[in-house]
């Protein structure tokens, strides 16, 4: 296994942090990483967020800033931004955004009033933090109101989001989620939005990279404004990204900057710039494909092997796992898991009465290992494995038995970018 780095600067500079990235760069090779938010990025991407942009302050936008030296930056943001324009179909794109949480402030800042009345998807039925729930700046400055599952199928009753924003009159409709494994219908959500006056906002930050790779349909022809980021399925650097209507553009902009941000990590954008462009190419198609056939096939173990999957299997990157028959909770499986070398992350389920601390269920998803090259058999090996622990989650044997399996795949499949 080759190392993380590629220089001695930080080794001699300062070997303890050398030594702790050093460890997370052996346990990132040799776990299977199933967390749905995560991925793993090319070596064009790691060498941009290591160059030295980071030094450049870059407050303003291409042509407009506040410092002096930012002709080559200014080339860089407008490259991110004309390929995300080109990859999405947007009209405007703001890619300065430090996260997803950030291009949602901006997306509220920009369209709606403190105090305004959004309609979001509850967080326990696979919302997202910044959608209104009360820990989050969304529900302390909005007054939130949510939709969610139907309880038998487990997918959105779109009657009901509708009854909802007529009676709730919303400014604000927000459709996307972390933890829904199925196909959202835009137009529907376009339609409710129209008859109640509102706006349409849509968070892809999962579901991006499926977007572009042409296996989910996309929000931009029914959405007023789309954030988004790009470490998960479009594989590029943490960071956010908002596309917008022309109409939204300058409310954007600003909201960004100077509304809630300031400088720019140019680094970043360049990275960003990075993954627009792979995602381009005819190879991350098919790459999309696999990540919903892989997440299927898990699904299909998981439900032959009698758990109860969410809705009853998916249509994206993700399967959602109710823990109840099992009798273990989601931290329970997580540690379990984690502890045969299979990273998981314990998720809070639709009607959930636990703390998401604690939660009933678990959250599976193929971005990451779709990256590493695992084969369909392979996969399927990983879901048997993961049975295995949950049926047994205490045993040492069963433990021991998957870690060596996991090892094996880890070695077959080194983390693209250590060549």
């Amino acid at each position: 296994m080759k190392s993380a780095l590629t220089r001695d600067a930080l080794r001699s500079t300062d070997p303890e942090l050398f030594d702790l990235v050093e460890r997370e760069h052996r346990r990132q090779a040799s776990t299977i990483d199933l967390i749905a938010s995560e991925n793993h990025v090319s070596r064009a991407v790691r060498e941009a967020l290591g160059s030295l942009l980071t030094d450049k302050y870059a407050e303003g936008y291409p042509g407009r800033r506040y410092y002096s030296g930012c002709d080559v930056v200014d080339e860089i943001e407008s490259l991110a931004i004309s390929r995300a324009k080109t990859l999405f179909g947007a009209d405007h794109v703001n890619v300065q955004p430090h996260s997803g949480s950030q291009a949602n402030f901006a997306a509220y800042l920009a369209l709606i009033p403190s105090g305004a009345t959004i309609l979001a998807m509850d967080l326990s039925h696979g919302g997202h933090l910044t959608h209104g729930a009360a820990v989050s700046f969304s529900g302390k400055l909005f007054r939130a109101a949510t939709y969610g599952v139907d309880r038998k199928t487990g997918v959105i009753d779109y009657e009901h989001v509708r009854s909802l924003a007529s009676h709730q009159r919303p400014s604000l409709i927000i459709a996307g989620a972390s933890s829904y494994p199925r196909i959202i219908d835009f137009s529907i959500f376009s339609e409710i939005a129209r008859d109640v006056g509102a706006l349409l906002m849509v968070d892809i930050a999962h579901i991006g990279g499926l977007i572009v790779g042409g296996v989910h349909p996309s929000p931009v022809p029914y959405a007023d404004v789309v954030t988004g980021t790009t470490q998960k399925t479009l594989r590029g650097p943490r960071g956010g990204f908002i596309l917008s209507r022309e109409a939204y553009a300058a409310k954007i902009d600003s909201a960004v900057f100077p509304g809630s941000q300031g400088g720019p990590l140019m680094h970043s954008i360049a990275a960003k710039a990075v993954s627009f462009l792979e995602a381009q190419q005819p190879s991350f198609k098919e790459y999309a494909r696999a990540i919903v056939a892989n997440a299927r096939i898990v699904a299909e173990v998981f439900l032959d092997e009698g758990l109860r999957v969410v809705s009853g299997g998916t249509d994206n990157h993700l399967v959602l796992v109710d823990l109840a028959n099992l009798g273990i909770t989601g931290r329970e499986a997580q540690d379990a898991l984690e502890r045969a070398g299979i990273a998981a992350n314990r998720n809070k389920v639709p009607y959930d009465t636990r703390s998401a601390m604690i939660a009933g269920g678990l959250r599976v998803g193929t971005p990451a290992i779709t990256t590493r090259g695992f084969s369909a058999d392979e996969v399927r090996l990983v879901a048997r494995c993961i049975c295995e622990v949950l049926r047994e989650p205490t045993s040492e044997l069963a433990r021991d038995r998957v870690h060596r399996a996991v090892l094996e795949m880890c070695e077959r499949h080194p983390i693209p970018g250590d060549d």
